[in-house]
């Protein structure tokens, strides 16, 4: 029987931050989780929940970044909660991480659930005002890692790079935080 997915508040019991920004950004989640109507969608104007993913290779020597089509970064993949979520977070960040890198994947057996969280801001666009993205931040494992391919209407590319070489591309301390707890558990093992 497989377990129900944990709830967002739950979820958001147990996660430990690990410096002041994760800290003030759970504090943050935490308040919009009891405060939105629907935590899950685009329609939550001023924030709504998202998942990603730190995909790694099966032997967690190297990690996918994809370029952001819209933002033009080099970033986790990881996106909107849909229905089939069912509200739960793991089932997000797969599921983007499944469609933006073409790969199969897993949660990474020894991760945190979630690795990492983080409030960002995503500009206002045409079509939507700015926004908070409550991004909940998973570690998990490609299956098939030579499968790597981007989707041409989410990113410009995808591409595996050493840890040295995602840490370099990262150009926030939110993104080289998480990357830097991806690597730690994958050395671990």
């Amino acid at each position: 029987m497989i377990a129900p997915p944990t709830s967002l508040h739950e979820l958001l019991a147990h996660h430990v931050p690990t410096d002041d920004k994760e800290r003030e950004d759970l504090a943050r989640m935490r308040t919009f989780a009891d405060e939105l109507e629907q935590p899950f969608s685009r329609k939550q104007e001023r924030a709504h929940f998202t998942g990603s993913a730190v995909v790694v290779d099966p032997a967690g020597e190297r990690v996918a970044l994809v370029h952001h089509g819209k933002l033009k970064r080099w970033l986790q993949p990881g996106g909107h909660a849909e229905a089939l979520d069912a509200g739960s977070m793991e089932a997000t960040a797969l599921r983007e991480a499944r469609e933006e890198t073409g790969c199969q994947v897993r949660l990474h057996a020894r991760a945190p659930r979630p690795l990492d969280i983080d409030v960002h801001t995503i500009p206002a666009r045409k079509d939507e005002p700015e926004h908070l993205h409550l991004d909940v931040r998973y570690l998990v494992v490609a299956e098939n890692p030579e499968a790597l391919a981007h989707d041409p209407g989410e990113s410009s590319g995808a591409r595996w790079l050493t840890w040295e070489e995602a840490l370099a591309w990262a150009d926030e301390a939110p993104l080289r935080r998480m990357l830097e707890k991806a690597r730690a558990v994958v050395r671990a093992g």
